[in-house]
């Protein structure tokens, strides 16, 4: 048990960083800069870094060891962010420090995500447990690291103050890679046969075909965008827009929690559960409760209501989420996982994006009502298009058609 556990300790250290970060960087930069335009600026010139890293990281992830790949991505974010209080010590912070290990630290976070990815499968024939209870359990951590972080940036804002914090941020991130460590390297090895020898933009290019070819990755990836898009929505704009309005902004902090046990009781349900019934009934759970949440929230008939839906969709999100990760275990072929992967995750970090910005100019150009019923259009579409490849496909196990497409892209190549 000793490697799943440590896999599943750096998984909830990683994301928990991740979380406080996310509360507390924004107002670091505020008070540094004392421009709100500021943090926008840091967070749209790190964007397009973090996507590209992404992408063109999972090559290098596909050549090296899973675990070490995994242990230097958390090391590269743990010194770019530890680079900013000492810099504050030595000179003090500005605008483009912030920038500057912004962009060097996205070569750290999306690629950090692939290469924890990438390794899962190698974690589930270590033989300790199985893919739904791995991936299940992966899916509660994840979620108590999201209930812990928001709590911890605040109380931790209050007790240091200032860029002091991010030590601690940066102390995650270096202790997640320690408990990877403990890992075997053993277990992150490639057998010589699947590792790529040709060009990167050439390997990077037929990780994209692949995906592109296959009916499933492509639905089960876009259903995943769709879910992140309508989540961002109305995290982002949507609820603190509507709090606001009825003079109770500081609900919004309790409905991201409900949103989050919701998540951790679905993963545990998943953990516990899915490797027994068909899985076709465990994904039409998570897209039937997702939806029915998000028309709960859609409604913002009142304050009890938004808690009840976000507390559906993260307890729906939880069973969809862990169900997508075994099945990416499955049918995303080794050779080609940090690419295919590394793409998923450099689109999930840009869906956000997308998400804020729809409910932004609905709100802008008619009302926070209409925002709250367009947002979830989004997953509605997406349910409708791509739910019967994935059905169609849900019950296979074992190996699946898009192995035998990588092979006809490497015959190509």
């Amino acid at each position: 048990m000793r490697t799943p556990a440590a896999y599943l300790v750096s998984h909830l250290l990683s994301i928990l960083g991740n979380s406080i970060a996310a509360v507390a960087f924004p107002l670091i930069v505020l008070d540094v800069t004392g421009s709100a335009l500021g943090a926008g600026i840091v967070a749209a010139s790190t964007a397009v870094p973090a996507i590209v890293a992404g992408m063109f990281m999972g090559v290098v992830i596909d050549r090296i060891n899973k675990r070490t790949s995994s242990v230097l991505t958390d090391l590269v974010s743990a010194a770019c962010v530890g680079a900013l209080p000492v810099v504050d010590m030595v000179s003090g912070l500005e605008l483009g420090w912030f920038i500057l290990f912004g962009i060097l630290g996205s070569l750290g976070d999306v690629p950090g995500m692939t290469a924890r990815d990438a390794l899962l499968p190698a974690i589930v024939r270590s033989g300790a447990l199985s893919a739904e209870r791995l991936v299940g359990l992966r899916e509660s951590f994840g979620a108590v690291a999201l209930l812990l972080g928001p709590a911890l940036a605040g109380t931790l804002m209050a007790v240091f103050g200032g860029s002091t914090l991010l030590w601690v941020t940066a102390g995650t991130s270096a202790a997640a890679a320690m408990c990877t460590l403990l890992i075997p390297r053993r277990v992150g090895d490639m057998a010589a046969s699947g590792i790529p020898t040709g060009g990167a933009w050439a390997e990077l290019r037929d990780g994209w075909r692949v995906l592109a070819r296959s009916r499933f990755l492509v639905a089960t990836t876009l259903l995943g965008v769709a879910a992140v898009v309508v989540l961002t929505g109305y995290q982002g704009l949507v609820l603190p827009v509507y709090f606001t309005m009825v003079d109770e902004p500081g609900m919004l902090g309790f409905v991201l929690t409900a949103l989050a046990a919701g998540s951790l009781l679905g993963g545990g349900v998943f953990a516990a559960a899915g490797a027994r019934g068909r899985r076709a009934i465990w994904l039409l759970v998570g897209l039937v409760g997702t939806t029915a949440g998000f028309a709960v929230i859609a409604g913002l008939a009142s304050i009890a209501a938004v808690f009840g839906g976000a507390l559906l969709v993260g307890l729906a999100n939880g069973v969809f989420g862990s169900l997508i990760g075994v099945l990416m275990i499955e049918r995303i072929p080794e050779a080609m996982r940090g690419r295919i992967m590394g793409t998923q995750n450099a689109i999930m970090t840009a869906a956000p994006t997308v998400g804020i910005v729809i409910a932004a100019l609905v709100t802008e150009y008619r009302s926070v009502q209409a925002a709250a019923l367009v947002v979830p259009l989004v997953w509605l579409v997406a349910v409708a298009l791509f739910t019967r490849p994935v059905l169609r496909n849900v019950e296979a196990n074992g190996q699946h058609p898009i192995v035998h497409e990588a092979v006809t892209v490497d015959a190509e190549r």
